[in-house]
């Protein structure tokens, strides 16, 4: 029994952080302008 009051908790602590996430939106901002590189520099 104590196993699944744990898991019931468990399940609820979850499901309000996933909220309080959602109720939060994604942060303001922007994306770099700058391009990432994706090759490796020649070795000397």
């Amino acid at each position: 029994m104590r196993a699944l009051i744990a898991a019931a908790t468990g399940l609820a602590v979850a499901l309000a952080l996933v909220f309080t996430i959602t109720a939060l939106g994604s942060p303001a901002g922007g994306t770099s302008p700058k391009p990432l590189l994706t090759t490796v520099p020649k070795h000397p």
